[in-house]
């Protein structure tokens, strides 16, 4: 059995840092944080990319001493990066946040993949401290290097996940263009619309301190500044997932530094509801909340959320046809007199889904409700969101059918409009709804839910 002894190799080699024979002086630092500091060019050589390439290139010498002048470093980083280019060992716990984010940069510099690997583990590890006390400084520090992919992912995955730990930092407004502009172009940014929007323009504000925060004291020339800052900014926000009264109050007085068409078109988004989908809306940023369903995913709950209160609402399931049985009795028992739901049934042999909205509660009291604030819709293919049309209720006495010979209705006259009965769906008429493209021939769908409407 071979015999080995590793601590006692690394052993010696950590004694042949302080040896006097040696063959390379290093100055590390700069100005009056200079150091003399001495090792072994085999050593070098072998453990470290940089050092491998400067003596292949032919290093300055004096006296038949291999010199390298490394001012960027600080000695003390230096000195731990040596010992571990010796012996393999290093100690962070000793370091402070910003030395140890010092360091990783400085090993980058150095190509030691391994301890470039080890640093970026250890941020992750105790990512509280680092990112409760300098968000800014370490994201800034992920993009200096293609090396620190681990760590920049892990950063914009946890600011995406808690936002609060940049956007309500006191040096939120120190934060690079760039990286905000990466930030807000997320899908999984987790604040409100409004939120992000409410930021941004504190970020903007804050690169011109001597503008005022009030629009209206702004003259031409401050406009023009605000209007140029803000611009690149201005297709990452989802002005369509901000409420009517958030955006009267909080986006609308910014109107001189937003494109004219598209202000317009937010305007009649409000105003003519039923026309809502024809300006290319963006996608959703994902919710907070998942949703439990096997039909549709969270960014069609934050269009549904949309079209109900253009606030961010909650979907608890009430009712799905395959796993509670595909019956009217069923429905009737499992959503009666639950408030406000939304309906989401999948087409057979495509991928297209419709459904509607009752703000009123189901029941079976064999009687029909009215209501304005109803809907249908239809996603042609949903897995394109852009697909979506949305019909709001004309207000008519047959917006809502209450039938317990049937499931959901939605409108109807000497018809039952969009109908569920005894195992089918039914589009019967348009007498209380805009066309949407719901099918005409009746079929059984592959699978129907029903959500309780929570709002916040």
């Amino acid at each position: 059995m071979p015999f080995e002894c590793p601590q006692e190799v690394i052993n010696d080699l950590e004694r042949l840092l302080i040896d006097e024979e040696y063959d390379v002086i290093i100055y590390a630092g700069e100005n009056e944080n200079v150091k003399e500091i001495h090792a072994h060019s085999s050593i070098l050589r072998i453990r470290s990319q940089y050092f491998h390439t400067a003596f292949s290139n032919g290093s300055e010498k004096e006296n038949g001493k291999f010199i390298f002048r490394i001012p960027n470093i600080p000695p003390q980083l230096f000195e731990m990066i040596l010992r571990f280019i010796y012996c393999g060992k290093i100690d962070l716990e000793r370091l402070q946040e910003q030395d140890i984010l010092k360091l990783l940069t400085s090993v980058n510099e150095l190509n030691i993949q391994t301890l470039t690997h080890y640093i970026q583990q250890y941020i992750i590890n105790h990512q509280n401290e680092f990112l409760q006390r300098d968000p800014i400084e370490i994201l800034e520090t992920s993009y200096q290097s293609e090396s620190f992919t681990d760590l920049r992912n892990f950063t914009l995955d946890k600011i995406c996940e808690k936002p609060e730990i940049l956007f309500q930092s006191n040096k939120f407004a120190n934060l690079k263009a760039s990286l905000l502009e990466l930030l807000l172009k997320r899908d999984d940014l987790l604040l409100e619309e409004i939120t992000i929007w409410d930021n941004l323009i504190k970020w903007c504000l804050a690169q011109h301190s001597t503008i005022s925060q009030d629009p209206l004291r702004w003259n031409n020339d401050e406009t023009t500044i605000m209007e140029r800052t803000i611009r690149k900014f201005i297709p990452l926000i989802r002005f369509y997932y901000i409420s009517s009264e958030d955006f009267v109050t909080k986006v609308y007085p910014f109107k001189d530094i937003m494109p004219k068409d598209l202000v317009s078109n937010i305007l009649i988004f409000r105003m003519a509801p039923n026309k809502q989908l024809n300006m290319g809306i963006q996608s959703p940023r994902q919710s907070t909340n998942n949703i439990d369903s096997v039909i549709i995913n969270q960014k069609h709950a934050a269009i549904f959320a949309n079209w109900i209160d253009r606030k961010p609402c909650k979907f608890n399931l009430l009712y799905r046809a395959s796993r509670d049985g595909n019956r009217n009795i069923t429905f009737h028992e499992k959503c009666d007199n639950k408030g406000a739901t939304i309906i989401i049934v999948k087409v057979p042999n495509s991928e297209q889904i419709v459904g509607g909205y009752n703000p009123l509660s189901w029941d079976s009291s064999n009687q029909n409700k009215f209501t304005y604030d109803s809907f249908m819709f239809s996603f042609a293919d949903r897995n394109n969101l852009h697909s979506a049309k949305v019909g709001y209720s004309y207000g008519n006495v047959h917006s809502i059918g209450c039938h317990s010979s049937h499931g959901p209705v939605f409108g109807g006259h000497c018809r039952y409009g969009f109908n569920f009965w005894c195992d089918t769906w039914y589009m019967d008429g348009y007498d209380s709804y805009p066309n949407v493209g719901i099918p005409t021939a009746s079929f059984k769908a592959d699978d129907y839910e029903v959500f309780q409407v929570i709002k916040n």
